[in-house]
């Protein structure tokens, strides 16, 4: 048994979302503010409910109007004296829900009875609806205009404060402005909402299961008739723990564990965790076996040896007192005595040190150093701290050591869902990379678990580090994107995207996209915008040229990936699926008419490109005379349903230049981006002074002889020239900031910006709303 996926609705930044979980580690990813953060708050919610209790901000923000004009029918059916709607039926499509689906296997069928949905069903997919509603309309409603009762009663009284203090005044003054809670039933709830609400679960049919449109869930709607689950019933079924992104390490916490959970959530020192797993698992105080006996001894003779010392010490102080006339003939005595727990040797903050290696001097052994726990690295604590509880839940899931002898016997529950936000806190790239590798064999490493699937183990791990992503295979990532207010409801929300469908069954595009993403590191699943090069000058130089011209765009958050012009179209498919705002600087690589040979590009001779993206993406075309005189809107690709994703392409195309000495302007066609930079700085180019193309270019333009001979000699230069040494000759160049940005990718960063500032904006005007 293991969850297959989960649906959640109406809950903050997730207004219809479809989540699939891996059966064994699944990792959120994209943007700030992107709702993973959403996902993993509504699975606490819902799973964890006493842990974590719903707040008024929990619900979608596009539903309060619908909350506000209930409260408001439910006043004017009071002032008109007419029956108020007291069913659920209003209240269902603003109430987050969460359906948990469940592969369940035959033999595992006693684990799910109370949510069989029929008697002929025997096996497969398990659906359950746990949904936040009232527990009782007529007592909400009855509280509800009570307090507004009161509410219009000051208000009333502080009109009639007003008139009597003007009572010659005509017309009366308005009276101030006066708030009173509740101003309407939203206002209400926000202080009233857990005192009237509750978590309710019912049954799902999976025949009515469909998948999602648009990257939107489509959950199933419930008969109005239908009726809740009595009690619990994940209770025994999913045994669920977390560990939250605020972890607050570096300062002194103290907390209660409660009954569910090995680690105190305001639990952060490992000393904490230390003692809070010796209470639950190996306290010999409870349920004490024969290995303890030797502890228990020697803390009952401590308590004796410490009893008689403290009888002494206070015989004098107590004869004190008896000599004021207490304790009389028939009055008790005092006596002081200890209780020693074998727990209270942890209860303190160096509980946890760490040893210092030190180096012997002329043979003299150095006494052992210790650090306090808070002296040691942030880093370390964190990934100590992180590791420490991952072992806690593994062993209070499996009834480790004294939590299998006290209180009631309760059988394991089959699934462990552990969540965990936002792991690499301080820690280093590579020690990310090690903790997400690790953790989960960390929550297997028990003997029953090994190779047992009755037993199963699902963790959740929400990142922003590229690394944690980096090591981490397609199949188990899950894409959140934020859509702006008006693209599919009133407010921002956001999708989630299965990256394990982007490819379909596994090909060679998949291991290739795989293998470059794990070397060029995953930036582009946090990123707001990606830029596509295509080779080592374009990658030095454009973030030089952005930091030098584009200051906004500076401020954005920006991938930028060299691809190179033959492989950037296998991104097309992992682009088009998180509608990632890209622009793909390449070049335009021209062919004689044959396609054989590679030439310098002209016009009117009938030339290719060799350029597979220009070729089968944007434009789609290989003709050369087609890609030079292209209008700006055939290269760019973007969808009509979606307004913030499309795909630029930038490339040569024809250059106006004065050659120096000459009288009258050339065209010139650029082959790359290096001759593209030349022409368009040709003065610079000529007085720079270097060696390998930094001279080569030099001297073509010394040499002269027209755009097309300048061309001819750099095109031949660029064919075995070193291109990352000339873009490090240029960056340490004077007057590098001077340098004209290429025409053709000064177009596309323009176009780059003016999508960015739209997306910023997160609302799109005079858009039909779809929710």
């Amino acid at each position: 048994m293991h969850i297959e996926f989960v649906e959640i609705a109406n809950f903050r930044k997730l207004l219809s979302a479809r989540v699939d979980l891996s059966a064994t580690t699944t990792l959120f990813v994209g943007a700030n503010n992107s709702g993973k953060t959403s996902a993993m708050l509504a699975m606490r919610r819902f799973l964890s409910p006493r842990r974590c209790p719903f707040e008024m901000h929990d619900l979608t923000l596009c539903h309060w109007p619908n909350l506000i004009a209930l409260g408001e029918s439910w006043i004017a059916a009071r002032d008109a004296d007419e029956v108020v709607d007291l069913t659920i039926a209003p209240w269902v499509s603003s109430l987050p829900t969460l359906d948990l689906w469940l592969h369940v296997e035959t033999g595992e069928m006693h684990h799910v009875r109370d949510l069989i949905p029929t008697l002929d069903w025997e096996g497969g997919r398990l659906g359950v609806r746990l949904r936040y509603e009232p527990k009782d309309l007529a007592l909400l409603y009855k509280d509800f205009m009570g307090a507004v009762t009161d509410a219009e009663a000051m208000k009333a009284a502080a009109i009639a404060a007003v008139e009597a203090e003007h009572p010659d005044i005509d017309p009366q003054p308005d009276p101030p402005k006066l708030t009173v809670w509740p101003s309407h039933l939203v206002d209400f709830l926000s202080k009233r909402l857990s005192a009237h609400f509750t978590i309710r679960a019912y049954t799902l049919d999976p025949a009515l299961l469909v998948g999602p449109v648009k990257s939107q869930a489509q959950p199933q709607a419930l008969p109005i008739a239908s009726l809740p689950i009595e009690g619990d019933p994940l209770k025994g079924l999913i045994r669920v723990h977390d560990i939250p992104a605020q972890r607050g390490f570096g300062e002194e916490q103290s907390g209660d564990d409660d009954d569910d959970t090995p680690v105190s959530a305001s639990s952060n020192r490992l000393s904490d965790q230390l003692r809070s797993y010796y209470a639950k698992h190996l306290d010999p105080t409870k349920g004490p076996d024969p290995k303890d006996l030797g502890a228990l001894q020697a803390i009952e003779a401590a308590q004796d040896a410490f009893d008689k010392r403290l009888t002494e010490s206070f015989t004098a102080a107590f004869s004190e007192v008896e000599g004021m006339g207490y304790p009389g003939v028939t009055d008790p005595r005092p006596r002081v005595s200890t209780r020693l727990k074998a727990i209270d040797g942890l209860n303190h903050s160096a509980a946890v040190s760490f040893e210092v290696d030190v180096i012997a001097e002329d043979g003299v052994t150095m006494p052992l150093l210790r650090l306090p726990e808070a002296n040691n690295g942030l880093g370390y604590q964190n990934l100590i701290s992180m590791i420490f509880r991952l072992m806690s839940f593994r062993d209070a899931w499996m009834r480790v050591g004294k939590a299998s002898k006290g209180g009631v016997v309760t059988s394991t529950e089959p699934l462990h869902l552990v969540l965990v936000e936002e792991p690499e806190a301080h820690l280093h790239a590579q020690v990310q990379q090690v903790f997400i590798k690790k953790a989960y064999a960390v929550l297997r490493a028990h003997d029953d678990l090994v190779g047992n699937d009755k037993l199963r183990t699902q963790l959740v791990v929400s990142t922003h580090s590229s690394h944690v992503a980096h090591e981490t295979s397609f199949a188990c990532l899950r894409y959140f994107r934020r859509l702006p207010a008006g693209m599919v409801a009133k407010v921002p929300v956001s999708t989630v995207i299965n990256l394990s469908e982007v490819f379909g069954t596994s090909n060679d595009t998949e291991r290739f996209v795989t293998r470059y993403l794990r070397a060029q590191h995953a930036d582009l699943f946090f990123a707001d915008a990606v830029i596509l090069v295509e080779g080592p000058a374009e990658r030095m130089l454009l973030p030089n040229f952005i930091r030098a011209h584009y200051d906004e765009l500076n401020q954005c958050y920006i991938t930028l990936l060299e691809i190179g012009g033959s492989h950037a179209h296998r991104l097309r498919s992992l682009i088009d699926h998180l509608g990632l705002l890209t622009l793909i600087v390449t070049d335009l690589d021209t062919l004689d008419k044959t396609g054989g040979a590679s030439v310098q590009p002209a016009t009117g001779v009938g030339q290719k490109t060799n350029n597979a993206t220009l070729k089968t993406w944007v434009p789609g075309t290989d003709d050369v005379d087609t890609l030079l005189d292209a209008p700006v809107a055939s290269k760019i690709q973007s969808q009509p349903e979606d307004q913030l994703f499309a795909v630029r392409v930038a490339y040569q195309t024809p250059l106006t230049v004065t050659l120096p000495g000459a009288d009258a302007p050339e065209v010139a066609l650029p082959y790359t981006f290096e001759d593209a930079l030349v022409f368009e700085n040709l003065a610079f180019f000529a007085a720079l002074k270097g060696t390998g193309l930094v001279r080569k270019f030099s001297d073509a333009i010394e040499t002269g002889g027209g755009a097309a001979a300048i061309g001819e000699q750099m095109y031949l230069a660029l064919k075995n020239g070193k291109k990352a040494e000339f873009a490090l000759d240029v960056i340490e160049a004077e007057g590098f900031n001077d340098l004209v940005v290429p025409r053709y990718i000064a177009e596309g960063l323009e176009w780059l910006l003016l999508q960015l500032k739209k997306k910023r904006v997160e609302i799109l005007p005079k858009v039909e709303i779809a929710a």
